[in-house]
């Protein structure tokens, strides 16, 4: 009974949110209060397991969320993020467009959210695809799966922060192993691009009135500037987890200091300070709460407590009993890593949101690691990729990046599930068979 009744938890939490259109935090909170008391928790245990899990949660992700968020608004702001682009796009050669896009879109979406991403590079994308009378298909699908692959898998992205947080893991490890993942998972999806994709003609022009106008930003700073803020706190992150003194038994001031700059948190607010070198001129009003980091916050505002909520669901379940009946029934399965992965997919495909996706899969998860073998930190961290690739698989109708890939590119639905939804589906399970990789290579 204890597993019928996750399951249907899981299933109102999807109905609730994709059919009656509740926001995530409502559906998460309040099924968490009803599998507490379906579950036969005492009422003074599930107040407990409410305050205990939001307060931990938020204790560990959510100023992070918060910082690279703000960062993400600079970059966007400022034009760094397009200086970025053009950057890459300048190293890898223009005619290289489809495989360009992609790259671009990896990079562009650490610290700015997906859907920004495509708003802001798809002028370029046009731009470029009609100097080079290529079809805007391939492109679009490139630079849609690039935005995704470090969306849901490279850390200081939020949903990837979430999760770890949610699930103990290093991010450093996180980072570390989640780059060559989403490498290798990009790579695949550029290729069913350039192979597949490009082969339905799509004209540049579809979807705009003027193909040629580009977004641009006077006195953007140049890229190196604009890498900063990204490349910093990424760097002290990881330094941090490969001088790790439970690992390496090194110890002193310098070790110390660095676990001090490495910690998320504070590499995140020296990335902050970083992003005041891309304005030309600093001004109050960016930081004020109608300015940049205003709006940055009231966009970040609903992720945290999503996360949150999905703190709230995990401790609810760890506290209900239910993590070592599940663990119990799951282990027969032998599913091992590819079990995160198909719960996190089984989300995402159902409700649309990456982020809740991978939050929600994290929570259910948390509280039965141990149970399902799962205690290292590296097998944390796999965790994290295989929920991260799982919450990839399938963008279609009912995920909102879905309709701006589509809609901006001029595709229809049916072109759109054939070209893109298939084109996240080839990302997400070649970061599956990666992750799957590194289980059998590193445990």
């Amino acid at each position: 009974m204890e597993l019928l009744y996750l399951l249907l938890a899981v299933i109102l939490i999807i109905v609730l949110t994709t059919r009656l259109k509740v926001h995530p935090f409502i559906a998460l909170f309040v099924i968490s209060i009803g599998y507490g008391l379906i579950a036969g928790m005492p009422y003074d245990a599930i107040i407990t397991s409410i305050n205990g899990g939001f307060g931990n949660t938020l204790g560990k992700v959510g100023l992070i969320i918060f910082l690279g968020v703000i960062i993400g608004a600079f970059l966007e702001n400022t034009g760094g993020a397009y200086t970025i682009a053009e950057k890459v796009l300048g190293l890898i050669g223009r005619k290289r467009v489809t495989s360009a896009m992609g790259i671009i879109g990896y990079i562009v979406s650490i610290p700015v959210f997906a859907d920004s991403g495509f708003l802001l590079l798809h002028p370029l994308n046009k731009s470029l695809s009609r100097k080079a009378k290529l079809s805007i298909s391939g492109s679009a699908v490139a630079l849609g799966v690039g935005l995704l692959a470090s969306h849901t898998l490279v850390p200081p992205t939020p949903g990837p922060i979430a999760a770890a947080g949610l699930i103990g893991a290093d991010l450093g490890l996180v980072i570390g192993l989640g780059i060559p993942v989403s490498i290798v998972a990009l790579a695949a999806a550029i290729f069913f691009a350039k192979k597949y994709a490009s082969k339905t003609y799509i004209s540049p022009a579809a979807g705009e009135d003027n193909p040629d106008t580009v977004e641009a930003v006077e006195n953007r700073p140049g890229p190196l500037r604009s890498s900063i803020p990204i490349l910093v706190p990424i760097l002290l992150i990881v330094l941090k987890s490969v001088f790790n003194p439970e690992r390496t038994g090194w110890e002193g001031g310098l070790i110390d200091f660095i676990g001090f700059v490495g910690e998320p948190v504070i590499a995140l607010l020296i990335g902050v300070f970083l992003c005041l070198l891309l304005p030309q001129k600093i001004s109050y009003e960016m930081l004020s709460t109608t300015g940049w980091v205003g709006k940055a916050v009231k966009d970040a505002a609903s992720i945290v407590l999503i996360t949150g909520a999905g703190g709230i669901f995990g401790q609810i379940l760890q506290d209900s009993g239910i993590a070592t009946t599940l663990g119990q029934s799951l282990s027969p399965l032998n599913l091992g890593i590819f079990l995160p992965f198909v719960l996190a997919a089984a989300l995402k495909t159902a409700q649309g949101s990456s982020t809740v996706a991978l939050i929600t899969a994290a929570s259910i998860l948390m509280p039965m690691m141990s149970t399902l073998g799962f205690e290292t930190d590296i097998e944390k961290a796999l965790v994290v990729l295989a929920i991260g690739s799982g919450s990839s698989v399938i963008s279609h109708a009912n995920d909102s990046f879905f309709w701006v890939v589509t809609q901006m590119s001029g595709m229809g639905v049916n072109t759109g599930y054939r070209l893109f939804s298939l084109g996240t589906f080839v990302l997400g399970i070649t970061g599956a068979l990666m992750v799957f990789l590194f289980h059998v290579l590193l445990v």
